[in-house]
């Protein structure tokens, strides 16, 4: 009776798997740095643009932490886990487009006119991940607070809804509601803000 023949692993072969284990565990590692990088505040603000929303977050606990736990750009806007945080960057490349071809965010004016759209579209974003930045940091079984029945309302009355449902406009300039956001009233207070004639920001916007 004649066996089977048995498949010998020459060394070429193994040389290949060698260098294609070598070569997988560089791709993962260039990953990781370039997560760690893009992910820090510095990176994040060397877009001029960024620098208004960076000195609203200084100004917020999640800054000046009591603790000392200081929550980064990528900590609230880049998702966990490797592959995750990597397709955020890839996506977040549109950004980059919008602001090398699109209006002029680097003028206060403009930045503030598209801040709502720019928060609606990170609330809906915290909604499609359940808060998983969120909850990166903060344990909701663990949420004690310092008002009466901050726990409760933490166990019993949030079933149903993530953290950006009731927590938002901690961190940048305020926004309302997407519901109830009236772009009128928005454009008229960003004129008086700015000291600009009436209607300049319908102008501004409808050139940009």
């Amino acid at each position: 009776m004649r066996l089977p023949s048995i498949a010998v692993i020459t060394r070429n072969v193994l040389v290949a798997l060698g260098l294609g284990g070598i070569v997988g565990a560089l791709f993962v590692l260039a990953l990781i740095e370039f997560d760690r990088v893009t992910s820090s505040n510095a990176f994040c603000t060397t877009c001029h643009s960024m620098t208004f929303a960076e000195a609203a977050y200084r100004e917020t606990v999640h800054y000046n932490s009591p603790s000392g736990v200081r929550a980064s750009c990528g900590d609230c806007h880049v998702s966990p886990g490797l592959l995750a945080a990597t397709w955020d960057h890839a996506i977040g490349t549109k950004d980059l487009i919008k602001q090398l071809f699109g209006p002029d965010y680097d003028d206060p004016v403009i930045n503030v006119l598209h801040l709502p759209e720019a928060a609606f579209a990170s609330r809906r974003w915290f909604r499609r991940t359940d808060s998983a930045t969120c909850r990166r940091c903060h344990v909701q079984d663990a949420i004690l607070g310092e008002r009466a029945n901050t726990a409760a309302i933490h166990r019993e009355e949030a079933a149903g809804k993530t953290c950006i449902d009731c927590h938002y406009n901690l961190v940048h300039r305020r926004v309302p509601d997407e519901q109830t956001f009236k772009r009128a009233a928005w454009n008229r207070m960003i004129e008086e803000e700015f000291g600009l004639e009436p209607g300049t920001a319908d102008e501004l916007l409808a050139e940009h």
